[in-house]
């Protein structure tokens, strides 16, 4: 399949921010842009469990898309605090992030436990936005290719394929600091997770994308749409990273 004929998704990461009612208003708003525009992409939402009623409510009837931020590798346990892929589709979910940098820092996640909790997604019959990406010393040791292929390698599961997985990928050096990748550093990237990864799989781009350089980043090849943190958390800038696609 050819980039041309993949449909891009445009995924907001709340991360750890929202509380009930200026999240409410904020997937409201969204929600009915997307009712009254011609989409050129997919979009989705995805908020802290604590709000995944509330913006699940709130979505309800348009044609945005909610997401988890996380899973655990198994459908139900002793696992306090966890969630399961199964609980996010009960709430109506149809995307789980699995693999953020962040959980990868902050909660020692490996490569074979992202595997399993991609698993546990498809097992669940959600989308699996798998993601992978470098830290600035990997980068700058020239390693970023290596650490791309191990990640992409190690944390797919066999059965992934354009259906049931996305790919972002999200320098890791880029995420927060207002920095971004070059146009070429996306490019050297993107191609070889498409030539490596699972067939006409999306393939996000997860680096600060924001407002001002969404139409840039989404014009490179191979990249299929955004993985968007902060600037989800304003519609207007959020929306104008979904228009940027068209």
């Amino acid at each position: 399949m050819a980039d041309k004929d993949i449909r891009p998704l445009i995924a907001g990461n709340w991360k750890m921010n929202g509380l009930k009612q200026v999240s409410r208003g904020l997937a409201r708003d969204v929600a009915e842009r997307a009712r009254t525009s011609r989409l050129a992409c997919d979009v989705a939402i995805c908020p802290p469990a604590t709000l995944l009623s509330v913006v699940a409510e709130a979505i309800e009837g348009s044609p945005v898309a909610l997401g988890g931020q996380d899973c655990h590798p198994e459908p139900a346990g002793a696992h306090t605090g966890d969630t399961s892929a199964e609980m996010l589709a009960d709430i109506g979910c149809r995307y789980v992030i699995v693999g953020h940098s962040e959980r990868r820092a902050d909660h020692g996640e490996t490569d074979a436990m992202v595997r399993k909790k991609a698993a546990a997604a498809h097992r669940a019959k959600l989308i699996a936005i798998v993601c992978i990406g470098e830290t600035l010393a990997e980068r700058d040791a020239g390693n970023t290719i290596a650490v791309v292929t191990r990640q992409l390698a190690g944390s797919v599961p066999e059965n992934a394929c354009a259906a049931n997985t996305v790919i972002a990928y999200e320098p890791v050096w880029a995420i927060g600091t207002g920095r971004t990748a070059t146009a070429a550093q996306i490019a050297e990237v993107h191609a070889k997770i498409r030539a490596d990864g699972p067939a006409g799989v999306r393939i996000l781009y997860g680096g600060s994308a924001n407002a001002k350089n969404a139409r840039d980043i989404l014009a490179v090849p191979h990249v299929n749409g955004a993985l968007v943190g902060g600037a989800s958390l304003k519609a207007d800038e959020f929306w104008t990273i979904v228009e940027s696609c068209r």
